[in-house]
């Protein structure tokens, strides 16, 4: 069952025995395991026990299920790391009684939930251990959410901390971060503090708090470059100097993001709607959107004499011809002549 439903029929009290968690998105696993934590131990963690099955045999944690609980009427106990329902083998210094496990989820205890946490993209389907928890215990998927996902999750997470987000901020959070929510929710946070409760997360919010990537930062270079402001685009290059960045590498990210564009922009002359140029192009979804709304900024000339002076400078600095910063600088006034 999906993630979302799960956590509904627990908001709602309706709590399963036992729990299979299994993907690779933290953030999921940890904001249901919180949930949890929520509705049975009222904050009090004394009937909470963590093991990690690569350190401790599943039949010792089994038994602790089954012991009744000292304080409270419920326990929860959480088994990270199951190796034995992964597809590759992983030698350990004892051997899990997988049969305990088998027979527990059979006949669960009503005082204890067990929640077993595989942060593996798969499992593997033909061992017994797996059908068994696939057909007696509460799978939820954990998957990594997909890139058309992402701008709805962006405003979710938003939402949840009591903010507002610009669609243009919304562009800028999603041509700047991955798929990977913890990493979404700590860079919302930040802005969110900054705003307040009930702010508006702006563009110019986001990219000034957002962390810095190289490829948030071409981005940025990109767009002074469109608003043909120099200051900026050497205010930019400094700030990525300063973080061990390399002219050259710049260099292939701002001819990335100009290639994308002079692309999408072909395509769109030949009739394609943002949908198809997707798929044609194998690149992040906001990359692309990005190109889409930059592209009507320029001529296809104008494009391919940038793409030239990107590679012609590239070509100077490997040479040896130019000393790399002072070439990077008057690449960026030719990029903007262009």
């Amino acid at each position: 069952m999906s993630y979302v439903n799960v956590l509904k029929q627990i908001n709602e009290q309706k709590i399963s025995p036992v729990y299979l968690l299994y993907g690779e998105e933290s953030y999921f696993i940890q904001h249901f395991i919180e949930e949890l934590k929520t509705k049975l131990l009222s904050h009090n963690e004394e009937n909470l026990s963590t093991y990690d099955l690569e350190e401790i045999p599943v039949e010792d944690v089994i038994a602790d299920v089954e012991t009744y609980p000292f304080f409270g009427e419920r326990k929860l106990i959480i088994a990270h790391n199951p190796v034995f329902l992964q597809t590759k083998r992983i030698s350990l210094p004892f051997k899990h009684n997988v049969d305990s496990l088998m027979r527990y989820v059979q006949h669960p205890i009503d005082y204890s939930v067990l929640v077993i946490v595989a942060p593996y993209e798969q499992l593997d389907q033909r061992k017994k251990i797996t059908k068994t928890l696939k057909r007696f215990v509460q799978v939820v998927e954990c998957q990594s959410i997909k890139d058309y996902e992402l701008e709805s999750w962006i405003k979710h997470l938003a939402s949840s901390l009591n903010v507002t987000i610009a669609p243009e901020a919304v562009d800028v959070f999603g041509a700047n971060l991955t798929t990977n929510l913890k990493l979404l929710q700590n860079e919302l946070i930040k802005c969110a503090q900054y705003v307040g409760k009930g702010g508006v997360i702006t563009k110019r919010v986001a990219e000034d708090l957002l962390s810095h990537t190289p490829t948030s930062s071409s981005i940025q270079l990109v767009d002074a470059v469109i608003e043909k402001n120099l200051h900026k685009a050497i205010a930019i290059y400094k700030h990525l100097i300063k973080l061990n960045e390399e002219p050259i590498s710049l260099i292939a990210l701002l001819a990335f993001q100009c290639r994308m564009i002079l692309q999408v922009k072909l395509l769109k002359q030949k009739g394609y709607n943002e949908s198809q140029i997707r798929k044609k192009i194998n690149a992040h979804p906001y990359v692309i959107k990005l190109a889409h709304k930059r592209e009507r900024k320029f001529s296809v000339d104008s494009l391919k004499r940038m793409i030239d002076a990107l590679t012609i400078t590239d070509s100077q600095i490997k040479r040896g011809l130019m000393e790399k910063h002072l070439a990077f600088e008057l690449l960026l006034f030719d990029l903007m002549k262009a």
